[in-house]
C-alpha cells in the first residue's frame, strides 16, 4: 500500500510521524513524507524519502510566538484587526505552497497521515482524493475536560473549542483558496469538525494513564481515538558513548534540556543550573537543543552536549528537567526517573499538570525560575517518594516498540478497510 505522511513543526512534531513511517516502510509499503525544510535531514538520515513542506519550523515558530504575543497585547499597541490581518497574510503565503506539495504527495496514496499542525490542509487534500485521513495527536487536542484538573471541565472544553475556532478564522481565507483550486465546496466549519464527521482515525500518541478519565469521556467515538503511547525513533547520537562514559565516571547526573525552545540567556541558564547543582552536590548533563552554549564557562560538575538519545541516557540519570515537550516527558516517564518541568510554551502546562497528577515530579514556569526555586524544586523531586513513584509509573508505560507497532497496525487496517470497501 501507499502512505503519504505530512507533518510540519520541530523535531517533537516530526518524530512521531517519522517513527510510524519507518515501521510502514519496514513492512514493505511505499512511504512518502513531507516535513519542514530544516527537519529534512532528520527524516532522511533515518531512511525516509522526504520532501520540503512549507517554511522552516523556526520561521513558523517565530510567527506563532509573535502572534500570541500580539494577542496578549491586543489593546496596548495595535488593534485586533491588524493582528488578524497579519496572520491571514502569513497563511495566504504559506498554504498555497504547502497545498501544492501535499496534493502532489498524496496522489495515488491509500491513506494520508498528518500531525497536529495544519490538519486543515490534510483534511482538504484527503477529501479531494477521497482517501481516509489519520491524525497523530501527541496530547489531547480535541474538546475534553481532563487536561488541567484545577480548572472546571466546561471551561477547559470552551477554551479548546475557542482555540480551534480562532485557528479556523485565521486560516479560512487561505483554505478557501485551496479548496477552490481543488474544486471543493467552501468549508463551513473548522477542520476539526470535518475530521470527526469523516470518522477519521485520531491516534493518541501518548499513554492513557497520563489523563485519567479521558478514555471514558471519549467512549462515544467508538474506538476512533485509540491510545498507542509516545512514538519515537530512538535515534542514537554521536555524543551518546561519550556521555555514558562521563556518567559512569561519577554519580548519576540530573539531565537538563529544552528541546527546540530558545531560552533568553544560555549563559545565565547555565550559571543557574551549575550553581543549583553545586549547592545540592549533584552533577548536571545539559542538552543545548536549539540554544547556543558556546563561549560559556566550563564547570567540572557540568557536561554540555548538543543532543543525546533520551532512551539510552535517561535511565542512567537521577532525574530529568525539561520544557515539557510530549516526547521528552514520555522518555522521562519510561526511564522511571522523577521529572521537573520548567515550561515555556502554551501547550507545555498540559504535561506539567500530568506530571504532578501522576506524583512523579513537579513543575514551574521557566521564566520565573531562580537558583533558589530550582534548588527547592530539585530537592522535592529527588525525595524518596517521587523516586519510588517514578519507578512504579515506568512499569505501566507503553514500550516504544509496542507503540510504533500498534500505530502502524491501525494505519494499515484503516487503509486496507477503505481499499477493500
Amino acid at each position: 500500500m501507499k502512505f503519504a505522511l505530512a507533518v510540519h513543526g520541530t523535531r517533537g512534531d516530526v518524530e512521531p510521524c517519522a517513527a510510524v513511517g519507518l515501521e510502514l516502510l519496514r513492512r514493505g509499503h511505499e512511504v512518502r513524507i513531507a516535513v519542514a525544510p530544516d527537519t529534512l535531514g532528520l527524516v532522511e538520515s533515518a531512511g525516509l524519502a522526504a520532501v520540503a513542506y512549507g517554511p522552516s519550523s523556526q520561521e513558523a515558530e517565530d510567527f506563532v510566538r509573535n502572534f500570541w504575543k500580539n494577542v496578549r497585547n491586543f489593546w496596548k499597541n495595535q488593534t485586533p484587526v491588524n493582528v488578524l490581518r497579519a496572520a491571514k497574510e502569513y497563511f495566504n503565503q504559506t498554504w498555497a505552497e504547502m497545498g501544492t506539495t501535499l496534493t502532489s504527495l498524496a496522489d495515488g496514496a491509500d491513506l494520508l497521515v498528518t500531525g497536529m499542525i495544519q490538519q486543515g490542509l490534510a483534511a482538504d487534500v484527503a477529501e479531494y482524493y477521497d482517501i481516509p485521513l489519520a491524525v497523530l495527536d501527541y496530547f489531547p487536542a480535541r474538546v475534553n475536560g481532563q487536561l488541567i484538573p484545577i480548572l472546571p471541565s466546561p471551561l477547559i472544553r470552551s477554551a479548546i473549542s475557542a482555540l480551534w475556532w480562532l485557528h479556523w478564522r485565521v486560516t479560512k481565507q487561505a483554505e478557501d483558496a485551496l479548496r477552490r483550486e481543488l474544486r471543493l465546496p467552501k468549508a463551513i466549519g473548522p477542520s476539526t469538525r470535518r475530521v470527526m464527521e469523516r470518522e477519521s482515525l485520531e491516534i493518541q500518541a501518548y499513554d492513557e494513564l497520563c489523563f485519567p478519565g479521558l478514555a471514558a469521556e471519549w467512549a462515544e467515538w467508538d474506538g476512533r481515538r485509540p491510545y498507542v503511547g509516545a512514538l519515537t525513533m530512538e535515534l542514537p547520537t554521536d555524543a551518546d558513548d561519550e556521555v555514558l562514559s562521563w556518567i559512569a565516571a561519577g554519580t548519576p547526573p540530573i539531565y537538563f534540556g529544552f528541546g527546540s525552545m530558545p531560552v533568553r540567556s544560555p549563559a545565565d541558564t547555565l550559571a543557574m543550573i551549575s550553581a543549583a547543582c553545586l549547592q545540592l552536590g549533584e552533577r548536571a548533563l545539559i542538552c543545548t537543543g536549539a540554544n547556543d552554549f558556546t563561549h560559556i564557562p566550563h564547570f567540572d560538575h557540568v557536561k554540555v552536549v548538543d543532543a543525546v538519545n533520551h532512551a539510552a541516557i535517561f535511565p542512567s540519570c537521577r532525574a530529568v528537567v525539561h520544557h515539557g515537550g510530549a516526547g521528552t516527558t514520555a522518555a522521562g516517564l519510561r526511564a522511571g526517573i522523577p521529572t521537573l518541568i520548567l515550561w515555556i510554551w502554551i501547550e507545555q502546562p498540559i504535561w506539567a499538570s500530568a506530571i504532578e497528577r501522576l506524583k512523579v515530579g513537579s513543575a514551574h514556569r521557566f521564566s520565573t525560575t531562580t537558583q533558589q526555586s530550582l534548588v527547592a524544586d530539585l530537592r522535592t523531586i529527588l525525595a524518596p517518594q517521587y523516586v519510588t513513584r517514578a519507578r512504579e509509573i515506568a512499569t505501566q508505560m507503553t514500550k516504544p516498540a509496542e507503540s510504533v507497532t500498534t500505530a502502524a497496525d491501525l494505519l494499515e487496517e484503516t487503509a486496507r478497510t477503505r481499499r477493500c470497501g
